[in-house]
């Protein structure tokens, strides 16, 4: 019975903890669009959005090292 002395006023302050944190989100607009998102994902932005384009210009690959079996006079060009 000593138990619920504690966990009542914890109990208590959890819910207290939620009701400010929906009224929070509620008076600082996370509700007001919640179709926008859903439906952004299904527009096309346009033709550089996909994965069919050919990939950005990143970082370049060093040169490739000659073979130590290869000396720098048997390359053919």
């Amino acid at each position: 019975m000593t138990g619920l002395t504690f966990l009542i006023p914890i109990a208590l302050l959890a819910g207290l903890a939620g009701l400010i944190a929906f009224l929070w989100s509620v008076r600082s607009g996370q509700y007001e669009d919640l179709d926008g998102a859903a439906q952004r994902i299904l527009l096309d932005d346009g033709p550089d959005d996909g994965p069919d384009d050919e990939p950005q210009a990143g970082p370049k690959a060093p040169p490739a090292k000659a073979r130590a079996d290869e000396s720098p006079a048997e390359k053919k060009p």
